[in-house]
């Protein structure tokens, strides 16, 4: 097996799968978690030495991060860790470029965020911004927080399903509302003591399969990493899944560094932070991103 270096920290196994590397690329079809198997390895190392050469210390903060993170420990820990680096990269010069390059954004008000309803024992919990994809704001996350919070402090709910209205179950933080906190440390305090990630967690621990995510059409970034925690993820064989964060100069925020760590592994999910690629629902399940394909 040949690696290539592409930043500190970051290095790419070709052939057969390497424990060490931060993934293999391969062209031959590999059950291994450790190794992606890619239509042209050529291409895709071009593509990486883009992505890895635009954004090199977000690329190096991803790699360490999902090196860091047991997948078998506490959530808490985990996202704790993430959180810090994500705070780290807020701070740093390739955010604050994609900041600029963005330029100034309001984000909109769209009412009702959020809409839970229950049928009996069962809490139905669906993102209601469908003009938007169902992007995630602060609105957003309040709302499902006090939706989830029903279901954790309600025995008697002993059904929870995550979905999302519109075309999409998610497509990601709301860009225009990145950069909204001058202060990354009040924002790491807000993303970890107001997380949906740990109450999807607990969920997952007291129900199982039962807590479930149905997805569609778009399931990118923070919708993503929260689908991936709960016990049971089905998809529409139309929905296509993604980690876009390395292109603001961000690692995975929501909890992701632990809910598809968990599932996937942390070679396969480097690939999709650092690759910037996209993956339809039958290679999610094949990867174990999903459970089952639905129609």
């Amino acid at each position: 097996m040949s690696t290539v270096q592409l930043s500190d920290g970051v290095v790419i196994g070709i052939g057969s799968p390497a424990e060490d590397a931060t993934f293999t690329l391969t062209e031959e079809p590999v059950d291994d978690r450790r190794a992606v198997t890619v239509e042209s390895v050529s291409e895709t190392l071009d593509l990486l030495r883009e992505q890895c050469g635009r954004w090199p210390q977000t690329a190096a903060v991803c790699d360490d991060v999902l090196r860091s993170i047991d997948p078998d420990g506490p959530v808490r820990s985990g996202v704790i860790t993430e959180s810090l680096a994500y705070s780290t990269l807020q701070s740093g010069p390739e955010f604050a470029r994609w900041l600029a390059e963005r330029g100034p954004a309001t984000v909109p008000e769209i009412p009702d965020p959020v809409r839970a309803t229950r049928d009996g024992d069962t809490l139905r919990v669906a993102f209601n911004r469908p003009q938007r994809h169902n992007a995630f704001s602060t609105d957003a996350r309040a709302a499902l927080l006090e939706a989830l919070e029903v279901a954790r402090l309600d025995p008697s709910v002993t059904e929870v399903v995550l979905a999302g209205n519109g075309p999409s179950f998610g497509s990601g933080g709301d860009l225009a509302e990145f950069g909204s906190f001058d202060d990354p440390a009040s924002a790491h305090l807000a993303r970890t003591r107001h997380s949906p990630a740990l109450v999807l967690a607990e969920l997952t621990d007291r129900l199982g399969r039962r807590c479930r995510a149905e997805v569609h059409g778009l399931a990118l970034g923070s919708a993503l990493e929260m689908a991936a925690f709960c016990g049971q993820v089905t998809t529409h064989p139309d929905a296509v899944f993604g980690l876009p964060e390395l292109s603001l100069g961000l690692i995975p925020g929501a909890g992701g560094c632990v809910s598809i760590l968990r599932r996937i592994g942390r070679w396969r999910m480097a690939y999709l932070v650092l690759s910037g690629r996209r993956i339809d629902a039958a290679t999610a399940l094949d990867w174990g991103l999903v459970d089952a394909i639905t129609s």
